[in-house]
């Protein structure tokens, strides 16, 4: 074997060494410009929709905003307007139905709700021009929120009815904070108004929580006047020009005093007789006073009126007998029954029902 057969014959029996790995390419400085160079390319390609798609969106929010201010201002200038207009040109029954704590309240409480509704409408037609400027599907969304509604307006539509009639309460003044009410499922005064609840405080210190939805009838206590009427009851012989009098006199007198003069807003008038009796008379007396307070000026006029009536010697029914006039001495024989006619043997009551003898038979002979 020759010297060269040798060695490739050693180079082919040893091992062949591994390739060693591959190091990561450095990106070069071309690719660097090339991408720099694609990039802005597409930013030119594209910032004129971009700038479109702003202008657009910050036109609709600076309309959106210009219009929520001009709708908000006018409607606080319509409410205004209309408050000064029904101070100045009401007449003196609106003055009475409505003072001028009462106007600012409810001008403000129809501010709000208007307000409210106008900012609501304004800004979510903002919020959907604007979606819809970034190409979203509306579509969807709209879809979305027609179900969501119907089934919100099933679920809650006892929510919805409060809420409604709650709006529509305050916007025509039914009731107001102070006022004494008969809503029906309760009566109270009322210490807060509110879109959904209605709080009353009863007679008895209680606290009602009236659902506006459930209310079909209101009696408002506190708006305009109320009546004052008393029934005084005298007997039936009683001079019925002395018990007219003697009630004026009354009245004249009450009209004239602290804090009666206040409460009361008309002449107190006996309106005549009521009905006729037997042995008695009823005389209705009348008067027209402030808001509330008709209960405290009856309870007041019946007390002057007995005074009166004491003084001037005129009886009521069921009142003490006049002095000089004896009472009849009691009957001792009033509670003993008569004798009956039955108690004598001999009365012909008793004999005719005496029983009658069986007629006698005589004995049987036996043969």
């Amino acid at each position: 074997m020759s010297l060269s057969a040798a060695v490739l014959l050693a180079d082919s029996s040893s091992p062949s060494p591994s390739p060693s790995p591959t190091a990561p390419a450095v990106p070069s400085f071309q690719d660097a410009q090339e991408s720099a160079s694609n990039a802005a390319g597409w930013v030119e390609e594209n910032w004129s929709t971009w700038l479109a798609i702003g202008l657009r969106v910050l036109l609709i929010v600076v309309i959106a905003a210009v219009l929520r201010a001009v709708v908000r201002r006018a409607i606080t200038k319509l409410i205004d307007r209309m408050n000064r207009r029904t101070g100045a040109g009401g007449t003196a029954l609106s003055g009475l139905l409505v003072n001028a704590e009462r106007r600012r309240q409810r001008s403000e409480a129809i501010g709000s709700v208007l307000r409210s509704v106008a900012s609501f409408l304004i800004l979510g037609t903002a919020a959907l021009m604007v979606l819809g400027t970034f190409q979203i599907n509306l579509a969807p969304l709209l879809a979305s929120a027609g179900v969501a509604g119907v089934a919100i307006g099933f679920g809650a539509r006892n929510l919805v009815t409060d809420f409604l009639s709650g709006v529509f309460m305050i916007l025509e003044d039914q009731y107001g904070v102070g006022d004494s009410i008969d809503a029906g499922v309760a009566s109270g005064e009322v210490i807060e108004v509110g879109l959904r609840v209605t709080k009353l405080r009863g007679d008895n210190g209680e606290i009602w929580y009236v659902r506006n939805g459930e209310v079909k009838r209101i009696g408002n206590l506190s708006q305009g006047w109320s009546t004052a009427g008393v029934d005084v009851t005298v007997r039936s012989d009683e001079d019925l020009d002395k018990v007219r009098e003697t009630i004026r006199a009354v009245g004249e007198r009450m009209s004239k005093e602290e804090p009666w003069n206040e409460m009361l807003w008309g002449p107190i008038e006996v309106l005549g007789l009521d009905s006729v009796l037997l042995d008695s008379m009823v005389v209705r007396v009348s008067a027209k006073t402030m808001p509330g307070k008709s209960l405290t000026v009856e309870r007041e006029l019946r007390w002057r009126v007995k005074r009166a009536f004491d003084a001037a010697d005129i009886q009521i029914v069921g009142g003490p007998e006049v002095p000089g006039q004896a009472a009849a001495a009691p009957d001792p024989t009033a509670g003993v029954a008569a004798p009956s006619a039955y108690a004598s043997t001999v009365s012909p009551q008793s004999m005719a029902a005496a029983p009658i003898t069986p007629p006698s038979t005589p004995p049987s002979t036996t043969k």
